[in-house]
């Protein structure tokens, strides 16, 4: 940790080893986020380069060490959150149809698929499915958090997310797991 933190204060002074390896530490995790907001390999090449430019840029705006993990996560969905503004215009976005409340025990069919075959699920997903459940389900954000990063309605948010996880229950059907257990 300490040594992590070494590199942080060496990033701010813009020393280039010390960049490498900071970039080191945080590629994976920036590129799978890249992944899951975007439709493709190469989109997602362009958020994670356009994060990672951002991260380097602003790094001084970053007081204290303990927040910068959040922080680089955060302006990588920030980062493709806004590629996904200037690249599709909320095509995917539909009006509000049934409202279903999200159920934290759905999560726990994530844990029966392993990390590429749930990604290709996720990424099958409409785009504007795929923000929502990333931003709600992946990300933590609340519905009016998710609402106003997209310039969409509270409702509308629900809506996606309720249509996202229909859409994946559909697609593990088809994979031949048939029951989400609840559990509580």
């Amino acid at each position: 940790m300490k040594d992590q933190r070494q590199i942080f204060e060496r990033c701010k002074k813009n020393d280039r080893k010390a960049q490498k390896l900071l970039f080191d530490m945080y590629k994976r995790r920036v590129m799978g986020l890249s992944r899951r907001y975007t439709s493709s390999h190469e989109e997602a090449e362009d958020v994670f380069q356009e994060s990672f430019v951002r991260i380097f840029s602003n790094l001084d705006s970053v007081r204290e060490y303990e927040y910068l993990e959040r922080w680089i996560l955060k302006t990588s969905v920030n980062t493709a959150i806004n590629y996904y503004h200037r690249n599709k215009r909320h095509h995917d976005y539909l009006g509000v149809d049934s409202i279903d409340a999200f159920d934290e025990r759905d999560a726990s069919v994530i844990d029966q698929l392993d990390n590429e075959c749930l990604l290709k699920l996720i990424n099958e997903l409409p785009q504007g499915y795929r923000l929502v459940f990333n931003l709600y389900v992946m990300e933590g954000y609340k519905h009016w958090e998710i609402a106003e990063m997209l310039g969409i309605s509270e409702n509308t948010s629900k809506s996606q997310l309720s249509r996202a996880k229909t859409v994946l229950k559909e697609k593990l059907t088809l994979l031949g797991i048939k029951k989400i257990e609840r559990y509580g």
